[in-house]
């Protein structure tokens, strides 16, 4: 294999732009889209198998909103304060590291006997699922190539819904069978039998590798460009000049602060509408005139739109550009959630539920993108995780205002009402994030 010239040191991002993808690129986009829906499965078991857990402990509504809201706290620590770690211990460690966390955590709650243990281990099993998303969100982002890493990202982060789909299938078999446990038993097993295949098959980040200066950095990019069939190095390119402090305070630091801030009101807003919706959909649903099986279907039909919304949004934000896509997605998920009243009662109910779910995850998942590309090397993955947490706040804050306004008797427009102003402010803040990396 040729070497590259010292001429051409500073060229590492083009090998990977103007190039075609390799097998190896591939291979990181399928292991990190796997490692999503893994997540998507370890987020929603404690959804599929509370029915059968409440009844066989007695658990009152109340205490089962504490278990949820204990997975909900432990992804938003575990993107704020685990993920970023991966710019300093690499992504492919720190993705390593979160399916032992989350694995371990989902395989042990099988056998948790009391409330406060089964909060602590859905705490634990969230912190590892806040680490792995942030982290396979920037691994896939250094390995696309810039005229397709919209795209390929979205794809990536389709996993999620695709895995939490996948689960409750199978969920729905083992749980009448086998008990609740036998949910967490499945799920933590699968999690961590991932792991010698990621350890085999997963690189890591050239990127990283180059800026961060580990031991034996320059062998294992070489190692890496070979595999890629790639030119290799007689030594590692330049590290940037620029001194950005490696912390959540270079987050804030020229020129990324103003868009810093208003990628995490987005990431709020979005978080918000996204989480009323996935905790309330088959509650609305009813309350919209459907009858009780056609509602249950409504959720289903919410993360079939989302796939399809993905995948479409990624293909329009490398044509049109990023904030400008992703703010009309967004955008128009608050429009059709304004209209959602006048569809109450009809079988257009169902369509405007698969409808939101294209919309707003197209959008949603587009702001992760903007994450990725925002930051430097030596950020990207505290950048993603910190705007990740923020955003975590609102899933928080919107099932509670939800509950707020059902139980003071806000009618079904109503409820969709103040959250599509939400929606339609966080397309106004996507608008608002400029930067050179941005489109």
């Amino acid at each position: 294999m040729a070497e590259m010239s010292t001429s051409e040191l500073g060229s590492l991002q083009r090998l990977i732009d103007e190039q075609p993808i390799s097998r190896l690129q591939w291979i990181v986009f399928g292991v990190c889209m796997a490692m999503n829906a893994l997540d998507g499965m370890d987020v929603l078991v404690i959804s599929y198998a509370a029915p059968l857990l409440a009844d066989a402990w007695s658990i009152p509504a109340t205490a089962l909103g504490a278990v949820f809201s204990a997975g909900l706290v432990g992804m938003t620590l575990g993107a704020m304060f685990i993920a970023p770690y991966a710019d300093v211990i690499g992504r492919r460690t720190m993705i390593l590291l979160a399916i032992v966390i989350t694995g371990g955590g989902v395989s042990a709650t099988a056998m948790a006997d009391s409330l406060p243990m089964l909060i602590t281990l859905r705490l634990i099993s969230g912190a590892g699922i806040g680490a792995m998303l942030a982290s396979v969100a920037t691994l896939a982002a250094e390995y696309a190539p810039d005229r397709r890493r919209n795209l390929i990202v979205g794809i990536v982060l389709a996993g999620y819904p695709i895995g939490a789909v996948l689960f409750g299938l199978v969920a729905a078999e083992i749980l009448p069978v086998f008990g609740w446990q036998s949910a967490f038993v499945a799920a933590g097993a699968t999690t961590l039998l991932s792991l010698p295949l990621v350890w085999w098959l997963l690189p890591e980040s050239l990127s990283f590798l180059a800026d961060a200066r580990p031991k034996r950095a320059l062998e294992r990019c070489n190692e890496i460009l070979a595999a890629m069939g790639r030119v290799t190095l007689p030594a590692l390119p330049p590290q940037p000049t620029t001194a950005t402090r490696r912390s959540v305070s270079g987050l804030f630091e020229p020129p990324t602060r103003l868009a810093t801030v208003f990628l995490w009101a987005a990431f709020f807003m979005c978080f918000a509408g996204l989480y009323f919706l996935t905790s309330w959909i088959p509650k609305l649903a009813s309350s919209a005139g459907l009858p009780l099986e056609l509602a249950i279907y409504a959720g289903a039909i919410f993360n079939l739109g989302a796939v399809f919304g993905i995948a479409t949004s990624g293909v329009m934000s490398q044509r049109f550009g990023l904030r400008y896509t992703i703010s009309g997605f967004l955008g128009l998920t608050g429009v059709v959630m304004l209209l959602f009243g006048f569809a109450t009662g009809s079988a257009w109910t169902l369509v405007l539920f698969g409808l939101i779910g294209f919309l707003l995850q197209g959008g949603f998942v587009g702001l992760y993108v903007i994450a990725a590309r925002l930051y430097p090397t030596v950020l990207r993955t505290t950048g993603v995780g910190w705007a990740i947490g923020a955003g975590r706040t609102g899933a928080i804050v919107g099932p509670f205002v939800g509950g707020l306004l059902v139980a003071a008797g806000f009618g079904i427009a109503a409820n969709f009402r103040w959250f599509a102003i939400a929606l339609l402010l966080a397309a106004v803040f996507t608008l608002r994030i400029r930067s050179d990396q941005v489109s």
